[in-house]
């Protein structure tokens, strides 16, 4: 599913990790799991983690003592909305375009 449009201009990590987490927001995800589902190294990773929690769109949680992140509310799509996703955005056009 991926993380909504607005937050697709972030860094690729930071992307990355959105969107793995979008696609696993029930039951979040470790650190070592997101390592494994998005292309970067671990201190990107950690970087992108950390920019994230500053801007409130990641929530970590203690859960049977082990740390497990979870996407913010804001962050998941609603996946009730009438979006088609061979429609591509306006900014996913002028990337094509530009390519980027």
């Amino acid at each position: 599913m991926g993380a909504k449009p607005a937050y697709r201009d972030r860094p690729a990590a930071e992307v990355g990790i959105l969107d793995a987490l979008v696609d696993r927001a029930d039951e979040g995800m470790t650190v070592l799991e997101l390592r494994a589902a998005v292309d970067t190294d671990i201190d990107r990773i950690e970087s992108a983690l950390a920019a994230l929690k500053d801007d409130g769109l990641i929530v970590v949680n203690d859960e049977n003592g082990t740390i497990r992140i979870h996407p913010a509310d804001e962050v998941v799509p609603d996946p009730t909305a009438d979006v088609d996703p061979e429609d591509p955005s306006l900014l996913d056009v002028l990337r094509d375009r530009l390519g980027l």
